[in-house]
């Protein structure tokens, strides 16, 4: 827990929980993250080997987690790779991570070679990623794939995003690839608004936004509350504040410049993998967008 008071993302776990149990079982031949893995610690991992060896707990708590993290195996896999291609075919010398949380891509993918990373997140969580990134290399080495990582704190509620990523080199006047993955249900229909206006005034012709959100949906809406009520501690403090159709974000892009190109759901992503999908509803209501930036005139 940082001086705010705020604790580090508990979500950012169990997405690199769900993606350390894919690496190597779902996916094979597509998917692969095993510097996940590496981010966990010990007790972290023990779900993450239940679920890789298919064998849940007896205990209920013990079992909700387990299930928490087979769940997010489901997700992780469509929503990576949708991400991880949107990338490999439009990503510039500048990637921004909005919400970085445990993301791997700066230390897993060499397409990114020839691109500084910028890596956006709240302090807590920031600084939480950097002990763990630190724990890991003193292991083993885990070199960067990418040219640089420069890591920026912004608590988006209060901070100056603009302000930060001009300390931290950002150039605006240079093409960027924003990447914006697992957050947007997180922030307020005014926060998202203005974390995209900030973007419109950094975003030089040639840039790419990806995209991830989430539709509303009662079957995925019941069924995250259910697992609150329960007792997840997953999920528990950090409720969602947004759900967007489509046409909703398209329109609100294009307010701020952008043109969206593609829009696809997780799970027909995930029917295209032919991975096979308990969690539909979820898969349903999750979505990868990627947008392009209008020539300015």
């Amino acid at each position: 827990m940082n001086e705010s008071g705020r604790a580090a993302s508990r979500t950012a776990v169990l997405v690199c929980q769900g993606r350390a149990a894919a690496d190597g079982t779902a996916a094979v031949g597509r998917f692969a993250d095993p510097v996940a893995v590496r981010l966990l610690r010990d007790a972290e991992r023990v779900p993450v080997d239940e679920v890789r060896a298919g064998t849940p707990p007896k205990d209920w708590r013990a079992r909700m987690t387990y299930e928490s993290v087979r769940a997010c195996v489901e997700v992780a896999v469509p929503r990576t790779l949708a991400i991880d291609d949107a990338l490999r075919s439009g990503t510039t010398g500048q990637l921004v991570i909005l919400g970085a949380g445990l993301d791997t891509r700066a230390w897993r993918l060499p397409d990114l070679a020839g691109t500084d990373v910028w890596e956006v997140d709240h302090p807590a969580s920031q600084q939480d990623k950097r002990d763990r990134l630190a724990e890991a290399a003193a292991i083993a080495e885990l070199p960067s794939a990418a040219r640089s990582v420069r890591f920026t704190p912004v608590d988006f509620a209060v901070d100056d995003l603009g302000a930060a990523l001009d300390a931290a080199g950002h150039a605006p006047s240079e093409p960027t690839t924003w990447l914006w993955e697992g957050v947007i249900p997180y922030l307020t229909r005014a926060e998202v608004r203005a974390t995209l206006a900030t973007l419109a005034g950094r975003t030089a012709p040639g840039s790419t936004l990806v995209v991830n959100y989430q539709t509303p949906s009662a079957k995925a809406s019941v069924g995250r509350l259910l697992t609150r009520l329960l007792g997840s501690s997953v999920t528990s403090g950090e409720p969602w504040r947004s759900l967007w159709k489509p046409g909703q974000l398209a329109a609100l892009f294009a307010e701020h410049g952008w043109s969206v190109v593609s829009d696809d759901s997780l799970l027909s992503l995930a029917d295209s993998l032919g991975s096979p999908a308990r969690g539909r509803a979820s898969l349903r209501s999750g979505r990868v967008a990627v947008a392009k930036a209008a020539p300015r005139t």
